[in-house]
């Protein structure tokens, strides 16, 4: 009997075309994976300046809910599918108006409609005292007069629509929406929510106390 033209087994092996094939795909859906992540839905930043003390710390680690106020265009940053507006009391992440390549971290204080005005380092939005969050500090004891420069005495001054009105926790060293202006909500990245890691640059050690803080 003529041996079969056929064989009656096969290699179980795979070739290294099909292995480098099936990393290199699993190794593009999950860099897709992220960027969509830090797209549209959570971003990390570091906190480098002293502007939001005691709040945030330099050397702090945070994540961004980008999702919070909507999804947005990436590249003309307007809304696809809105969700909620940035409120006052709200920790935010926008684009720096002066130079569009920083992105600065502030609390917001008032919105489209509202009025401020700053009396003696004293914030009021529509007439009433903007209540100061636990993390607010005054450095100066000084009082500077609003001829000077706006940090302690401001206003009034009304909030255009579709923009926010933005200021550091640390009054006296934040250079914010009282020397600037206001921010575009377009350019807004989204809420402050977790400190996820911390770095005291000055001792050379993690501040572990902080990992796991709800910003507020």
């Amino acid at each position: 009997m003529n041996a079969s033209p056929y064989r009656t087994g096969h290699s179980s092996g795979r070739s290294w075309k099909s292995v480098a094939w099936e990393y290199g795909q699993a190794i593009l859906i999950a860099l897709a994976l992220a960027l969509f992540i830090r797209t549209f839905v959570v971003q990390a930043f570091k906190i480098p300046s002293g502007s939001m003390i005691e709040t945030l710390l330099i050397g702090d680690h945070i994540l961004v809910n980008k999702f919070a106020y909507g999804v947005k265009n990436p590249v003309t940053r307007q809304i696809w599918i809105p969700v909620q507006d940035p409120g006052p009391g709200d920790v935010v992440v926008f684009i720096y108006p002066v130079d569009r390549n920083k992105d600065f971290i502030k609390r917001v204080i008032a919105v489209g409609g509202d009025t401020v005005e700053i009396v003696d380092k004293k914030v009021y939005v529509n007439g009433k005292r903007f209540p100061d969050p636990p993390g607010v500090q005054y450095t100066d004891s000084r009082i500077i007069p609003g001829s000077v420069q706006p940090r302690d005495n401001m206003g009034p001054v009304t909030v255009p629509a579709g923009h926010i009105f933005v200021m550091g926790d640390n009054r006296d060293q934040s250079y914010d929406s009282r020397f600037w202006g206001f921010v575009p909500l377009k350019d807004v990245k989204g809420k402050a929510f977790i400190i996820y890691w911390s770095w005291n640059s000055d001792k050379f050690r993690p501040r572990l106390q902080r990992i796991g803080d709800i910003i507020h």
